[in-house]
């Protein structure tokens, strides 16, 4: 059996050459990128550290016990973070994802959620604010979380059976743990609960109708994702995606299921509903949701900026490099207004359509340079 080889080009060191603010970004003109896509979702990874070890995202082969973390000099402090992110409010942003690494384990997190919380849109509308967690800590953080102005929480979780859960999180943690949390988080109100199953073909399909079945009826909104193509260290392969399509085959031979509207402009997933006896929406068996964005690329609508846990700006999730905003705040000092031009002609020039280029680049061709989703968030 011959060894997997994983490249790993570290990309926290490169930064993106910063934009001149353009008579557009001063004057405050409607933000858009070149695609015409408005700035909406800013997703804040908090840690580029994880206690699991999900082959996927941070394989044991490649972050061990020798791989160098960022320093915590290095680290956007929750006071350049909560800064940052009012600032992109006044541009438009209205949700704001909390995600690592696993963000639960940045110490006091609470604090950062308070801070944020009391940020609103310009209209005093509050901001819709979400956090992406592995759940191993949830039971223990979830009354904190909520009481600190967390609105939502979405749960990573790959399978109910114990041992394929185990081992994809490469750590022996137990599934029950997770589920526990799952329980608290929403009975301290942080819902609808969702819960995220990456489905990795020769893996873990054989979850996707228990995962179903169990969260049927529940509240929680459980939504199947195609394993992805992001960064370099996972060993990704084509042959190991089992497409949505598929997934949604499995699912409507067990029960009958209506396609739903979007529930919001960017939305990733495809809706799809329990059904009743009539062919209607059975709201209380609930729905799941597919997230195709390896077999139907979502580029077209895509609203999501993303902030690395050192102040990278990354316009995409399968983006190389980003615009360093740390150095904006710490060595410019840029103040709010000269930050949101910054900012504004950042996203002005945004070109990026990963998915919709990699389904049209020619077979064989080499892969574009990514970052790890282990360092920007998910």
């Amino acid at each position: 059996m011959s060894e997997s080889v994983y490249p790993l080009i570290d990309l926290r060191a490169a930064a993106l050459p910063l934009p001149q603010p353009s008579e557009a970004s001063l004057l405050g003109t409607a933000l858009h990128d070149v695609h015409a896509r408005p700035l909406h979702d800013l997703r804040i990874s908090v840690t580029d550290r994880c206690n699991f070890r999900c082959s996927y995202c941070m394989p044991k082969e490649v972050f061990n016990n020798d791989y160098a973390y960022l320093p915590h000099k290095d680290l956007l402090s929750f006071e350049e973070i909560t800064r940052v992110a009012k600032n992109f409010v006044a541009l438009g942003v209205r949700k704001i994802r909390l995600t690592g690494g696993e963000p639960l384990l940045r110490k006091n997190i609470e604090i950062l959620v308070e801070q944020l919380a009391s940020l609103s849109t310009p209209d005093g509308t509050p901001l819709d604010l979400t956090l992406t967690t592995n759940g191993s800590l949830l039971e223990r953080k979830a009354q904190s979380l909520k009481d600190a102005g967390l609105q939502r929480v979405t749960v990573s979780l790959d399978g109910l059976d114990d041992a394929v859960f185990r081992r994809m999180n490469d750590v022996d943690f137990p599934v029950r743990d997770v589920l526990r949390g799952i329980e608290r988080a929403q009975h301290v109100g942080l819902g609808p609960v969702k819960v995220n199953m990456v489905v990795k073909k020769g893996t873990n399909e054989q979850e996707i109708v228990p995962m179903a079945r169990h969260f049927r009826g529940s509240g929680v909104r459980l939504r199947f994702i195609e394993y992805m193509d992001v960064g370099a260290t996972n060993g990704w392969r084509m042959d190991e995606v089992l497409p949505s399509a598929e997934v949604l085959e499995l699912l409507q031979q067990e029960w009958l299921m209506v396609a739903l509207e979007h529930s919001a402009s960017g939305e990733t997933a495809q809706r799809w509903g329990y059904a009743n006896a009539a062919g209607l929406h059975d709201k209380e068996a609930g729905e799941i949701g597919l997230i195709s964005s390896v077999t139907q690329a979502f580029c077209g609508d895509c609203n999501r900026a993303r902030l690395s846990t050192e102040g990278r700006l990354y316009l995409c999730l399968f983006a190389g490099q980003g615009y360093d905003l740390r150095q904006l705040l710490r060595e410019q000092s840029l103040n709010d207004e000269q930050l949101r031009a910054q900012v504004d002609a950042i996203w002005r020039q945004r070109s990026d359509r990963y998915s919709q280029m990699r389904s049209q680049a020619p077979a064989g061709s080499a892969p574009a340079r990514r970052v790890e989703m282990s360092y920007i968030g998910g």
